[in-house]
């Protein structure tokens, strides 16, 4: 599973041997590999008109290319705007509440990033092949789709300690641009041109597959409320700038405390393991069916619904476990 921000040719530019022989030499002899653009063709087509493009066909036989667009950016940023509106608002009727969380569509947004890891995850497992994500940066829904591949297949990424791992590999080291993407939260009045949720996207999927499969992921619905604070405001440095040489200039590591280190203190790990965990080796394929997707009540509406009653259920499920 790979993945790729910028073109690998253009019209505009010279053929490039070395990533054409790189892409060749992944593949064994007769296999073939799939290239998912998180592009649409009309984004690719439009790059291409500014020098970049997408990759000719001719020099790439054994790639299938498939567009799979995934919104982000500002229009990711106004459907979740859309949603913490609808969710402050005490005020809607039934049909008005359903209206606007339909018309926010920030539940499309969680279908299509859910269908588009999938989509990649299906190639792995099921045609043996190998994959290449491409976006626009390569910071954003590339590594959204693929640290969600990553969970569908993969159990060791399921345990508290390998989604941790997940997070540092493919968000932090990665480049993930979490200073520009979460400058400001939902309610602020000002907003800034590179803000969007990507990683709450990512974190709402990830709450998804724990709601399909309560039993598959070591780690509870508390780390991703965590998770999702720390990446806004945050008293460690795990979450600070916009890529790895940032952090290096401004000696993040020499300066602050790591999440990773508080979040696994023994007093502190036990709040963010789900007693419920049982090991699953096998993939877990989520349903993208409307019906699945579900509004993250935990996240959205914490304000607003009390979870003392869940809290109580989910302490005495503990106890239950831990008796046993």
């Amino acid at each position: 599973l790979l993945r790729s921000s910028q073109p690998l040719t253009g019209p505009n530019r010279r053929r490039c041997r070395e990533d054409e022989q790189l892409l060749g030499t992944i593949l064994d002899e007769g296999q073939r590999g799939f290239i998912i653009d998180t592009r649409s063709a009309q984004a690719a087509k439009q790059a291409r008109m500014s020098g970049g493009g997408t990759e000719p066909k001719s020099c790439y036989p054994h790639w299938r290319r498939m567009h799979r667009a995934l919104d982000r950016g500002r229009l990711l940023q106004e459907s979740f705007i859309r949603l913490v509106e609808a969710c402050s608002d005490p005020s809607l009727s039934m049909d008005r509440w359903l209206a606007r969380l339909d018309g926010s569509r920030w539940l499309s947004h969680v279908k299509a990033a859910l269908s588009t890891a999938c989509l990649a995850a299906q190639c792995l497992d099921r045609e043996h092949s190998s994959v290449l994500v491409h976006g626009a940066e390569g910071t954003d829904t590339t590594l959204l789709v693929t640290a969600l591949a990553q969970l569908i297949l993969d159990p060791s990424c399921r345990t508290l300690e390998g989604f941790q791992g997940l997070l540092e590999r493919e968000w932090i080291q990665a480049g993930h641009p979490f200073h520009a993407r979460c400058a400001r939260s939902a309610s602020a009045h000002a907003r800034g041109k590179q803000e969007a949720p990507l990683f709450l996207l990512f974190l709402d999927c990830v709450w998804q597959l724990s709601r399909q499969f309560p039993l598959s992921l070591e780690f509870g619905e508390q780390l991703l409320l965590t998770l999702f604070d720390n990446a806004y405001a945050s008293a460690y440095g795990t979450f600070l700038c916009n890529s790895e040489r940032e952090r290096s200039l401004c000696k993040v590591k020499e300066s602050t405390h790591s999440l990773w280190a508080w979040l696994n203190q023994p007093e502190e790990k036990h709040k963010y393991l789900n007693p419920l965990y049982s090991p699953n080796p096998l993939v877990i394929w989520p349903s993208v069916e409307p019906q699945s997707i579900q509004l993250w009540q935990g996240l959205f509406l914490r304000w607003i619904r009390p979870s003392q009653h869940l809290d109580e259920a989910w302490a005495e499920i503990q106890r239950v476990v831990e008796g046993n």
